[in-house]
């Protein structure tokens, strides 16, 4: 076979193409880190990479909404820690107001104060976190509890709650997270039932009966309040068919309103701690996806660093003999 001087040049050549081309994608892996840059690099290694990179992105959302849910359970838990101290607040009023020695004046300053508080109670009822009403149910653009204008305390009735001093106007639906893959858990509380003492399935019928069906209800703080102002500027102690139902009565009925809201905080706390747990089950997960990933796509950097100066000194070689075989001339042979 004639080997002839256009043969050894392709040769030449292509040996160079091929060294010049392995020397690039070694200092390719060597600035990126990754071996797996396209799919012809490692073809069975795709597969299990890009599987490994969705579930990523998955568990990156998860992480997002869930963390998102936690700073709202926790900013909604200082909202009820709020109301607690304001029920403690006016038991102490009350508890004052008693005292035989109180005069008219005394009396009408301690109702003020009660007005006060109810504000208060009011301000952490339409809380807000980030511009939406974290007890509105899924109504969370609607204020949810204004003043009921038509509101009488001779027309007051505990098993109607169109007479009662303020109105609610969110609806009784929770929100849901999915804290694992198919796994969803309530994450707020809605108004009906924290303020107004009306279970979510009593609402869920429209009645405004909140022992409708027998239903065991709880009670309406912002009533409590209410009454207990009006028993309190009566000066009305014990008589529960008098101004405010008395005030021995609201006493029993703060205690009432303080245990509902204790009991749905909570409940509350529990699930906080369940997503707690849940965010880091997904950063535990995440720590393991990444190994996978690592372990497919990412390059040994000293073996690179080896390869490089490998390829690096076969490529001058082939340089080198490149130059000396490209200096020949048939001269030589004469």
């Amino acid at each position: 076979m004639k080997v002839t001087e256009n043969t050894t040049y392709r040769l030449m050549q292509t040996n160079l193409d091929r060294i010049s081309n392995e020397l690039l994608e070694l200092r390719e892996q060597g600035a990126t880190g990754v071996k797996l840059n396209k799919p012809s690099d490692d073809p069975g290694a795709i597969r299990p990479v890009l599987s490994a990179r969705a579930q990523l992105q998955q568990n990156d959302r998860h992480l997002e909404i869930m963390g998102h849910a936690g700073d709202k359970m926790a900013s909604t838990d200082s909202y009820m820690e709020s109301v607690e101290n304001v029920l403690v607040r006016v038991k102490e009023i009350a508890i004052n107001s008693i005292n035989s020695s109180m005069s008219q004046s005394d009396l009408a300053n301690l109702a003020n104060e009660v007005a006060e508080l109810k504000e208060q109670l009011l301000y952490s009822a339409n809380a807000t976190i980030d511009g939406k009403y974290i007890f509105a149910g899924f109504e969370q653009n609607t204020v949810p509890f204004t003043e009921n204008p038509a509101y009488d305390p001779a027309l007051y009735n505990i098993s109607d709650s169109t007479t009662w001093p303020y109105l609610y106007n969110g609806d009784h639906n929770r929100t849901q997270l999915e804290i694992t893959p198919g796994e969803f858990m309530d994450i707020n509380l809605t108004g009906n039932e924290l303020f107004m003492g009306i279970s979510n399935e009593v609402a869920a019928t429209g009645s405004t009966d909140p022992f409708q069906g027998g239903t065991v209800g709880g009670i309406d703080i912002f009533t409590v309040l209410t009454r207990t102002e009006e028993a309190i500027r009566a000066g009305n102690i014990d008589d529960p068919s008098g101004p405010g139902g008395s005030i021995q009565t609201q006493l029993n009925n703060l205690e009432i309103a303080a245990d509902q809201n204790r009991n749905l905080r909570s409940t509350l706390g529990s699930k906080a701690r369940r997503v707690d747990a849940a965010i880091v089950h997904q950063q535990d997960a995440a720590i393991d996806l990444q190994k996978i990933l690592s372990r497919y796509q990412d390059a040994d950097m000293i073996q690179v660093f080896n390869d490089i100066v490998k390829q690096e000194t076969a490529f001058k070689a082939a340089l080198n003999v490149s130059s000396r075989v490209s200096s020949i001339s048939i001269l030589d042979y004469f």
